[in-house]
């Protein structure tokens, strides 16, 4: 783990601003997103496939609006160059698209009910072990910041639920 965690810290070092914030949100925001999206549709439809449809279109298109945002948001600042300011774009797009399509597998492979289990330890692993890191790196207390992005996941999970299972029973 000591070793591991050394290895992360010279890629830390190595790895610029731009790619940081891009890797950082792409990350975070495809996680958080796909989870609350495969929690609310299965819990409004109960259907694999449109589970697996609202993974693909957000994997585009929440990909896309999201990398959006971090380009324009980069070129508010005015010490960021074009080539930052597209390096932090285009690994914002990448990272949401990889990490959000990397919740089509368990859907997949699975029936639904274990697959969204799956789901979600899935992304509460990747979660925990990106906090932790941020933490370290940032020299803050590891558990603290763990259990506080665990916590907003948990609750995005449950709103999400409780959201499908309410369109649900009211326009279904």
């Amino acid at each position: 783990m000591i070793q591991s965690f050394q290895v992360l810290s010279k890629i830390n070092k190595l790895m610029k601003r731009s790619l940081k914030t891009g890797l950082s949100f792409g990350l975070t925001s495809g996680i958080t997103t796909t989870l609350g999206l495969i929690v609310g549709l299965n819990s409004g439809t109960h259907s694999k496939l449109v589970v697996i449809g609202g993974i693909l279109t957000i994997a585009i298109a929440d990909a896309a609006s999201d990398a959006l945002g971090i380009h324009i948001s980069e070129e508010s600042k005015t010490t960021n160059t074009t080539r930052e300011i597209w390096e932090a774009t285009i690994s914002t797009f990448l990272s949401k698209v990889i990490f959000t399509l990397s919740f089509v597998v368990p859907v997949l492979l699975f029936e639904l009910e274990p697959a969204i289990i799956i789901s979600i330890i899935w992304g509460m692993l990747l979660i925990g072990i990106f906090s932790f890191y941020v933490a370290k790196t940032e020299h803050s207390n590891p558990t603290e910041v763990v259990i506080e992005h665990l916590a907003i996941m948990i609750f995005v999970i449950i709103a999400t639920n409780y959201v499908g299972s309410w369109v649900s029973a009211t326009f279904g």
